[in-house]
């Protein structure tokens, strides 16, 4: 009996979260009322989860960070090129089945919470770069946090234009952060060549 209203209550948050994903793909600019309707909640329900729309994204950004820090933290190549191309893979095919919310998160108005979130995402891929930098995988004509800045700007511009059921869509974000991080088509060609797995679609 007590712990009745606090599972009502997880179940009827977790519910807003489901239902605004999906009613957010369809329309971005979603009301409240209509995300609520969604879920099958009253608007005052909604409210008494979340304070308005703006707080309800931020928590959907949240959880769609924890995500990707986890992807992340599950990359274990040795090489550094292997691993930055398994990580933009992997965040990309991630991001794809949620393109609406990766963008909503990269959007100007939500890019400093974002920002905040993906903390342990953006230190892993610094690590990363100055790994490359040390072993001479990556370029080195810029330091270790600017070369890191701009692979992060590119992949959110990626994740913003990218149609990501295209085909082609992963292997195509792959490669941009490989260019970026200093590798010639050629050498992406032959690291994907011989990880074709690294670009092959989930089942």
């Amino acid at each position: 009996m007590p712990r009745s209203p606090r599972s009502d209550a997880l179940a009827n948050r977790a519910g807003i979260l489901d239902a605004a994903r999906s009613t957010l793909a369809n329309d971005p600019h979603a009301s409240v009322d209509v995300i609520a309707r969604s879920a099958g909640l009253s608007r005052r329900t909604l409210y008494g989860h979340f304070d308005d729309r703006d707080a309800l994204i931020r928590e959907l950004i949240v959880t769609g960070a924890q995500r990707f820090n986890a992807i992340a933290e599950s990359i274990s190549d040795a090489d550094a090129r292997t691993a930055l191309a398994r990580l933009a893979a992997r965040l990309w095919q991630e991001a794809a089945h949620v393109q609406f919310a990766a963008a909503l998160a990269l959007d100007e108005a939500h890019v400093e919470h974002t920002a905040d979130a993906l903390a342990p995402l953006r230190r892993a891929v610094a690590q990363l770069v100055q790994r490359g930098q040390d072993d001479g995988s990556f370029r080195t004509d810029m330091a270790a946090p600017t070369l890191s800045r701009l692979i992060e700007e590119v992949a959110r511009t990626v994740v913003a234009r990218t149609d990501a059921s295209s085909s082609g869509a992963a292997n195509l974000a792959v490669r941009t952060v490989l260019s970026i991080a200093g590798l010639s088509w050629r050498e992406a060609d032959d690291l994907l060549t011989a990880h074709p797995d690294i670009t092959e679609t989930p089942a």
